[in-house]
């Protein structure tokens, strides 16, 4: 166990992985380290500062939608490689036998 409580063999075993004494150190000075830096930001003077969900100002673009002319279904049909004359015909994706 270091010095900050962490016991990284314990971590390591709800993982599923297999950590040498070498590893399991350094792994437990990586995360001290990683806990004492946390610790620091904790101590910062907060107090003042807005909260900040995204850094650049966000605004939607919407428009109202409004019905176009488009491609004429028989263009739309005309490379598919099956059609029933009205609609693309695919192959099934799913299985129907359940």
């Amino acid at each position: 166990m270091s010095e900050q409580g962490i016991n990284v063999q314990k971590v390591a075993k709800l993982a599923r992985l297999q950590l040498t004494q070498d590893e399991a150190a350094r792994y437990a000075d990586q995360l001290g380290n990683v806990l004492k830096y946390v610790d620091m930001l904790g101590q910062v003077e907060t107090s003042n500062v807005e909260p900040l969900a995204h850094p650049h100002e966000v605004t939607n673009v919407l428009r109202d939608d409004e019905r176009k002319e488009s491609l004429p279904r028989d263009a739309a049909l005309s490379n598919a490689p099956k059609t029933d004359g009205k609609y693309f015909l695919v192959p099934p994706i799913l299985d129907t036998d359940a």
